[in-house]
């Protein structure tokens, strides 16, 4: 069953379109659409066996984007499929769901105003992924659509664990709590890293960290997420790019009075300017802190001892709240790619059990791979996280 994936962001469609069948699945062709809404846009498809293809032209809407990516597809040079006829679902990666989807669904009404209820917490990434639903309906009208939530892993996460200690009327009034996010990742990594290690997922301890521009840690008990670093929002946790991660909110209140700043404002330097950005002033890539790091930038240094050290934080909080772990895992760009990250966070960690192995992780990249030594008692691993197969996976299954 060919199956298409979208990732609608506001202003790009990440698409894969996956041939799935019971027990295996075939990546027919992968592809991005950028820069929707600017003066010029970009498609480029890349068909598994055949040379990639780019366009450039305005792509004014995430319709027209949709409509180019189904023309690549069926194009007859660099086409995957004969006809769009073949597309039998499409499975959409949703950001927030609030309270109301702890698993993935297939689209109705109801489904669409669900998610458009929830703008108002996460209005960076739902209108977006609304946005795919809607062209879908209109350049594919008839096709069974499929919602796949970001947050529906932690919808297993105890009330101790989600609550915030503030008025309960704003959770009644407004469901303000910790939601969580890439629990999409978090869930693959887990059965992926459990397989490896011959671990039983369904009875064991593994704490994720996913790390990327944004990054969080999630603590999984006996499969299911039992706790996670994001919050109400992708801002709480970890030091992330332009994100502060966790901070004292009095700081940001005394900021916002001396500055005369307002809300938005103020929601705007901790999303935006924030993380290792704003400690540094050089960039929100690791890849360019690692150099000023190894120029001796001193606010380089610091902003990546800052990033290790917090997710340090939170595997060892998390081995607190589930009485011990098994497993460590490691995924996203910078999981998947940065050594240097993996060893400095896991160094110190021996008391808990974990036998780092050097060799095993110098120049690991995306790949699955154990990194602890054969008799460490807590496995490491880092594996390359396949949101996208997840999301076919959970498609398929509710339309086949």
């Amino acid at each position: 069953m060919v199956i298409l994936v979208l990732n609608c962001g506001s202003s790009s469609i990440k698409y894969q379109v996956i041939d799935m069948e019971d027990a295996s699945s075939k990546l027919l062709a992968k592809g991005i659409v950028e820069r929707i809404g600017l003066p010029e846009g970009d498609l480029t498809h890349k068909p598994v066996g055949k040379e990639p293809f780019e366009l450039h032209q305005p792509i004014p809407d995430h319709t027209t984007g949709i409509k180019l990516v189904l023309d690549a597809l069926t194009d007859p040079a660099h086409g995957v499929i004969a006809s769009l006829d073949e597309v039998k679902a499409v499975g959409h990666r949703v950001a927030h769901g609030g309270e109301f989807f702890p698993e993935s669904c297939i689209v109705t009404e109801d489904v669409k105003a669900k998610i458009r209820s929830l703008f108002e917490i996460a209005p960076l990434h739902n209108p977006a992924n609304l946005e795919g639903v809607l062209s879908i309906e209109k350049v594919l009208p008839g096709v069974k659509q499929v919602t796949v939530f970001d947050t529906s892993f932690h919808q297993s996460i105890p009330a101790v664990n989600y609550m915030y200690a503030l008025p309960h009327a704003y959770y009644e009034k407004y469901r303000v709590r910790k939601y969580g996010f890439h629990g999409t990742s978090h869930k693959y990594v887990a059965k992926v890293g459990a397989e490896l290690a011959g671990l039983d997922f369904h009875n064991s301890r593994i704490i994720t960290c996913h790390i990327g521009n944004g990054g969080s840690v999630t603590a999984i008990l006996n499969g299911k997420s039992y706790d996670t670093s994001m919050g109400f929002s992708p801002l709480d946790g970890l030091v992330m790019g332009t994100r502060c991660g966790q901070v004292d909110a009095s700081a940001i209140t005394f900021i916002g009075e001396k500055e005369g700043m307002s809300y938005a404002e103020l929601n705007t330097m901790m999303n935006k300017k924030s993380g290792v950005q704003g400690l540094t002033d050089i960039s929100s890539d690791m890849r360019d802190i690692d150099r000023a790091y190894d120029e001796g930038n001193p606010r380089a240094i610091l902003a990546r001892d800052m990033y290790y050290g917090r997710i340090k934080k939170f595997i060892g909080e998390y081995a607190a709240e589930m009485g011990g772990v098994d497993m460590i895992i490691f995924t996203g760009g910078v999981g998947e790619n940065s050594c240097e990250m993996r060893e400095a966070v896991c160094t110190g960690l021996e008391f808990m059990g974990v036998k780092f192995d050097p060799a095993a992780n110098k120049g690991a990249r995306g790949v699955d791979k154990l990194l602890s030594a054969p008799d460490s008692r807590v496995k490491v691993a880092m594996i390359a996280t396949d949101e996208e197969l997840m999301i076919a996976t959970d498609t398929y299954n509710l339309v086949k």
